[in-house]
């Protein structure tokens, strides 16, 4: 493949995934004081390039070799593939107003990519993903909630408001690691799988990461307003504590997940943390058609990846 082919396919992934991704991580912290839109995108953005260095690469190594090994030969047209059909199903559903997990949508492409061209599909570690995919939200949610009521249950020490504000900072620095421990991951993924070499080898490589972290913010200053302003205000209200807790909740998911090199969106885990926050004050804080609806979208987006990356495969294959 062309040199400048593969560079720019990476390069349009990473500014995707900024468009994508960055503006549901930082609507929740938005909603709290202390925090500003540029602080937001240029914390996040560093998490893409820091927590590859901090704790390493595990989900990259997962969407890049672990799910999907083709014989020998060159297999970086086949991944190229199911990438753009992962954008594709992902800009898809985005304009039904389904938004969705960009991470899942990968997986699913990957491996119809896979399987459309015949290669070796480790189906147990797609099985594993789904699994992490849905308890995710679902643990994100019993946490958050547990925390909430925790929380309810102590009486307020004097200054609370000032330490409410710190710790939602605190909260969101973590969300943002967990975001480049995990979710952030599949950038670097998509780097090493088109130029035929291993994550590990671009964790420390500045000429790699500080490239596709740039993409990444200008993706996200193109898409972060608009889209935060969406995020979160379909599945419940909110006020600082509930904030809080979903950034920590949603953290801790999504870091417990990546030190197996579970691939789990960040966005899934912030959604459920978001609605377990609120059911502490009653299920009628909830927003129960919109979380109906994003659920639909998850359900849908992984085999729908899969189709559409396996009949571009098929197709590439029965012309090669």
């Amino acid at each position: 493949m062309a040199s400048w082919l593969v560079i720019a396919s990476a390069s349009l992934f990473a500014l995707f995934t900024g468009f994508n991704d960055a503006g549901a991580m930082i609507s929740v912290g938005l909603r709290a004081q202390g925090l500003g839109l540029s602080t937001a995108l240029a914390v996040l953005t560093g998490s893409v390039v820091a927590a590859p260095v901090l704790i390493g690469t595990a989900v990259a190594t997962t969407l890049d070799g672990r799910l999907v090994r083709f014989p020998d030969g060159d297999g970086r047209p086949y991944l190229l593939i199911g990438v753009a059909a992962a954008v594709a199903v992902t800009i898809g559903l985005a304009g039904r107003r389904l938004p969705t997990s960009l991470t899942l949508a990968l997986v699913g492409g990957i491996a119809g990519a896979g399987a459309g061209a015949g290669a070796h599909v480790d189906w147990l570690v797609v099985v594993a993903v789904l699994a992490a995919a849905a308890a995710a939200p679902v643990i994100g949610a019993v946490a958050a909630l547990a925390a909430c009521r925790l929380v309810g249950a102590l009486p307020a020490p004097k200054g609370a408001g000032r330490r409410l504000r710190r710790l939602h900072i605190g909260a969101f620095l973590a969300s943002c690691l967990a975001y480049g421990a995990n979710d952030g991951q599949k950038i670097l993924a998509v780097y090493a799988a088109v130029t035929a070499s291993e994550p590990a080898a671009y964790a420390r490589t500045p000429a790699v990461l500080l490239p596709l972290a740039g993409c990444f913010l200008i993706g996200a200053l193109l898409g972060g307003r608009r889209l935060a302003r969406g995020f979160g205000a379909g599945l419940a209200t909110t006020n600082p504590q509930s904030v809080v807790v979903t950034e920590l909740s949603g953290a801790a998911v999504v870091l417990g997940t990546a030190s197996v090199g579970a691939p789990v969106s960040m966005t899934q885990s912030l959604s459920g943390a978001l609605v377990g926050a609120n059911l502490s004050g009653g299920r009628r804080r909830v927003k129960w058609r919109g979380v109906v609806r994003l659920g639909r979208a998850w359900l849908l987006t992984l085999p729908a990846a899969f189709a559409v990356g396996a009949a571009g495969s098929a197709a590439l294959a029965a012309a090669s």
